[in-house]
């Protein structure tokens, strides 16, 4: 019986071939088409969570845990509005480039700290803890087990996003499953927002706001659950 350790393997991707692909994504160098429209649907992710923070007008105010933080793309504006940022991601080359893109970009880089961690393993506490297009990453077997951990960090809010399963959306990826190469590294899960939802409920979680993002290749669901 061969034993797949998933984590491993996003792991190694991220540290090596995974990680020029998606820093060139998430970054302003060229990119095609496909990776372009990944970009702007990841980027209409961030900018909705920065509206939801910064509409409450206590955005300054907060602690936050950016949980698979990448190259920094929401801790770096997240800080440079004023927030205590803690960012962790499970590639030691993602954590290097954001706290190399912190030191370029920030006018105060100590107001974000980057640690290579897995997600089972941030410890601390938040005021508000947010993920983003790491779930994808997450068989369902494993999801409660993270999401509850998520919840035990954060004092009143998780922000959460995440591939929807649904019919169409399973049609799409079934298709997209039949042009393997480099990209296809990892494996990509969808889940139910209702399966979410009871793992929330149960950790004393109810949902609070929700925005759905879909361009051409990227599709995912923005959750912001409070406490209580």
């Amino acid at each position: 019986m061969i034993i797949i350790d998933e984590k491993s393997i996003v792991k190694e991707y991220f540290n090596t071939t995974g990680f020029d692909r998606w820093r060139r994504i998430y970054g302003k160098d060229e990119v095609n088409k496909v990776q372009l429209d990944i970009r702007e649907g990841h980027q209409q992710t961030i900018d909705k969570v920065i509206a939801w923070l910064s509409a409450d007008g206590n955005l300054g105010q907060l602690t936050v845990c950016d949980a698979g933080c990448g190259v920094g793309s929401l801790s770096l504006p997240l800080a440079e509005a004023g927030a205590t940022v803690y960012g962790s991601d499970i590639s030691e080359m993602m954590v290097t480039e954001a706290q190399e893109r912190a030191q370029a970009q920030l006018s105060d880089s100590s107001r974000v700290k980057f640690e290579t961690r897995d997600l089972e393993e941030i410890s601390g506490n938040f005021h508000t803890v947010i993920c983003l297009d790491v779930l994808i990453h997450y068989p369902d077997d494993k999801m409660d087990e993270m999401l509850s951990h998520l919840c035990s960090l954060a004092e009143s809010r998780v922000i959460l996003s995440f591939a929807p399963k649904t019919p169409w959306l399973t049609v799409l990826k079934k298709v997209g499953e039949l042009f393997p190469g480099p990209s296809k590294t990892t494996r990509a899960y969808q889940h139910r927002e209702a399966d979410i939802l009871a793992i929330f409920a149960k950790n004393g979680f109810q949902p609070a706001r929700t925005e759905m993002t879909s361009t051409r290749f990227y599709y995912s669901r923005l959750l912001e659950l409070v406490r209580g």
